[in-house]
């Protein structure tokens, strides 16, 4: 059975494409580099793990203010139900 389940991983990529994406990027140089006695790039695979995932973390603890825009009221609630007409002059055509 597979330990990580695909509909959490497509869902977690939908929600957070860009440190997902760095997520991948950096596990798979700390694996590269792990295997192949790399510390560079597993020191790398890890920094750019980290970096991610406390990027993800900063960017859900700031508190997001809502600001709700005031609804403008054009007629007032004592304005009648009809569309009063518009009473321009006719203007003569030069021919």
């Amino acid at each position: 059975m597979n330990p990580i389940n695909p509909r959490f991983l497509s869902s977690m990529y939908r929600k957070e494409p860009i440190p997902s994406f760095l997520v991948t990027i950096g596990l798979v140089n700390a694996i590269i580099g792990g295997l192949n006695d790399r510390t560079g790039l597993f020191s790398l695979g890890l920094a750019t793990v980290g970096g991610a995932i406390l990027g993800r973390w900063r960017m859900q603890q700031k508190p997001t203010a809502q600001i709700q825009p005031k609804s403008q009221i054009y007629l007032s609630a004592a304005s009648s139900d009809s569309v009063p007409t518009l009473k321009t002059p006719k203007r003569k055509r030069s021919i």
